[in-house]
């Protein structure tokens, strides 16, 4: 049996298609079951709730032997910050799996050996060591920059041509696409013959800088498109203005900050455990049809 969190989320709902296709017994936990579509209730049992809640977790974990483990995003105006959220969301899971013999498959961060602070970042990396440190069989993918975040930049491409973020315009900035990475965790959870404890990069197989990205961008929809990089705490203000708590603002900048200084560079990447799907071929399949809506 293998439980799937975040069932309705980006990465989450993508896992699950993977695993019912497969044939495999399937379980989720879902808040609102009411959101998961009509095929998934036919063919998955479904728990009600949190999975950051005791009770629930280990209701869901009753005779399962997988678990694919997705920490939803902490809430903007959370006063304690990202990694007491990520430390708190997980302890319960962490407990629930001890002594069992599941298998669990983490979305993480790339930059496992990184030091020094990194915001966002480094309370990914405290999940790993609360995860690793219930003994369990574990697989943290080590993820790079999300492309889907630049579906929120639709808007100002399409209207001024531009797109906007703090990272460095001339540093390499590792991405990774969505698929890749539910694509990465289903073929562990349903090849589940490895045991013990590891990291798993998945990226791109491109390396570009966010001008690169805009010089592709551009030939993706046949007109200019420019990069132009704000200072972080240009950014950090912003996120403060829009109503985050200083402590999130402070943990965002410090992602931010970590991915200037070259986290993604601090853990080495096989070429060949490469995600699948370059930029060029997401901005076709995704990003160009959100323009062009």
């Amino acid at each position: 049996m293998i439980v799937i969190t975040t069932p309705t989320g980006q990465v989450g709902q993508q896992v699950l298609e993977r695993v019912l296709d497969s044939g495999a017994a399937a379980r989720v936990i879902a808040r609102d079951p009411a959101r998961l579509p009509a095929h998934v209730h036919a063919r998955a049992e479904v728990v009600q709730g949190s999975h950051g809640d005791a009770d629930v977790i280990t209701k869901a974990l009753a005779g399962a032997d997988r678990l694919f483990w997705l920490v939803p995003p902490p809430g903007f105006n959370s006063a304690d910050g990202s990694e007491r959220y990520y430390l708190d969301f997980t302890r319960p899971a962490a407990d629930a799996i001890r002594g069992r013999g599941v298998q669990v498959v983490g979305v993480s961060t790339l930059g496992h050996g990184y030091q020094g602070s990194a915001g966002l970042l480094s309370a990914a990396l405290a999940m790993d060591k609360l995860i690793e440190g219930t003994g369990t069989a574990y697989r943290a993918l080590a993820l790079p920059f999300f492309m889907e975040n630049l579906l929120r930049q639709v808007q100002p491409i399409r209207e001024q041509g531009t797109f906007s973020m703090a990272n460095a315009a001339g540093r390499t900035l590792p991405a990774v696409a969505t698929r890749d990475v539910a694509a990465a965790a289903a073929a562990l959870l349903l090849g589940a013959t490895w045991r013990g404890q590891a990291s798993v990069p998945v990226a791109s197989p491109d390396n570009l800088a966010p001008d690169d990205m805009a010089g592709v961008i551009s030939d993706t929809l046949g007109r200019t498109v420019r990069y132009r990089q704000i200072p972080v705490a240009d950014s950090e203000a912003a996120m403060r203005q829009r109503g985050a708590s200083p402590a999130m603002a402070r943990d965002f900048a410090g992602m931010v900050e970590a991915q200037n200084n070259g986290i993604y560079d601090a853990e080495p990447r096989d070429p060949h455990r490469a995600g699948g799907t370059s930029f060029r071929q997401w901005c076709l399949d995704t990003l160009k049809p959100a323009v062009e809506a």
